[in-house]
């Protein structure tokens, strides 16, 4: 089992809070849920940061029409863009569509001294950092 670093359960930056415009383009953010590589988001609805793992409810696919757009044209709901599930921004909730009874998956946000962060949990965690790049090679003359 790998050993678990205190920078698992820190708070992972996600952006700047004046780069999360109300109901506009959202702030894309990877991570790992159950240990497996996952895409996350990040919007403002009713001036609250509210994320989620950019995975539909009805199957387990991306939502986004294009990276950071979720939002129908009216800025009202995320709509998926394979089969048109309608999810309530602020709660997550399918409101239509294929997704049932299912919800998006919640990510927990803050938002400190002007930045949005997400916060790990049991089954969400970080990326592990990348390896260090190696030096470049220099050629003999």
């Amino acid at each position: 089992m790998p050993e678990r670093s205190p920078a698992d359960d820190a708070p992972q930056r996600v952006c700047a809070s004046a780069d999360l415009p109300e109901r506009g383009r959202a702030a894309l953010f990877d991570l790992l849920e159950h240990g497996e590589p996952m895409r996350a988001f990040a919007l403002r609805i009713d001036g609250t940061a509210r994320a989620y793992l950019n995975r539909c409810a009805h199957v387990p696919m991306e939502l986004d029409w294009t990276p950071g757009e979720f939002l129908d044209a009216e800025r009202e709901f995320i709509i998926c863009s394979t089969h048109g599930a309608v999810y309530a921004p602020a709660t997550g909730h399918c409101l239509g569509g294929p997704c049932g009874r299912g919800h998006l998956t919640p990510v927990d946000v803050v938002e400190r001294a002007g930045v949005v962060w997400w916060l790990p949990s049991a089954s969400l965690k970080p990326l592990p950092p990348l390896p260090p790049a190696p030096p470049p090679e220099t050629t003999q003359r």
